[in-house]
């Protein structure tokens, strides 16, 4: 009886571990396509970059660490609610880990921007790449899921990736908020501790896979 109990507590903790490190689906991911276009007489909204960030998430054997990231700026075109085409640029040097403090926070964003002599190239290298860029080339509706296509540039190289989001419009604001997925980092060269690039890393690698969730308001105007 006393094993029986045990063994459903173990497959009650694995249950939990697995939701708890559970990442969002993965973006389709494919070579760059031509920026969307939009009619002249669409509607403009500007994005309102004090209410729009992007949260990131990597992932590791011991656990995870998570941030957020600005955006500088950014414009949609709009017509009938529909999103048409538009582009944001994101601010790399704004880069924020937020599950640290201290020290630990220090170290890990000064690695992450690229900003410790020796480690600039290990990921972003915010002196060399200060902005990255995402711009629509379509969008869709499947199973009731707006899915927004766009080239995402990262370190100078493009990838062109498809999520889901939902888009709202009330009055002269619009939301675009999209599901968490992730994207794999070594597509854009972002090869610090990865298991498919390196050999005999242990358990000391860092998953390719890095989860996003991006929240934008935009204003018309």
């Amino acid at each position: 009886m006393k094993k029986q109990v045990l063994n459903i507590f173990t497959v009650l903790a694995l249950g939990l571990a697995v939701v708890g490190c559970k990442k969002g689906a993965e973006a389709d991911t494919s070579e760059v396509k031509e920026a969307a276009t939009s009619e002249s007489s669409s509607s403009k909204y500007a994005v309102n970059t004090s209410e729009s960030t992007i949260e990131w998430k990597g992932f590791k054997p011991t656990g995870s660490h998570n941030g957020t990231i600005n955006l500088d700026s950014g414009t949609f075109s709009v017509t009938d609610n529909t999103l048409e085409s538009g582009t944001f640029i994101i601010d790399m040097t704004s880069i924020n880990s937020t599950d640290l403090e201290g020290d630990q926070k220090a170290n890990l964003d000064a690695h992450l921007k690229g900003t410790v002599e020796g480690k600039e190239g290990d990921f972003f290298n915010v002196a060399k790449f200060p902005n990255a860029a995402f711009e629509i080339t379509g969008t869709t509706v499947e199973n009731g899921k707006t899915m927004i296509s766009g080239n995402l540039a990262l370190k100078g190289i493009k990838n062109n990736i498809t999520f889901p989001a939902t888009i709202t419009n009330t009055g002269d604001v619009m939301t675009i908020i999209s599901e968490a997925f992730t994207i794999d980092r070594t597509k854009w060269s972002i090869n610090y501790g990865s298991k498919s690039i390196f050999d005999n890393l242990g358990d000391k690698f860092i998953n390719d896979d890095m989860e996003l969730k991006i929240s934008i308001t935009a204003k018309k105007s």
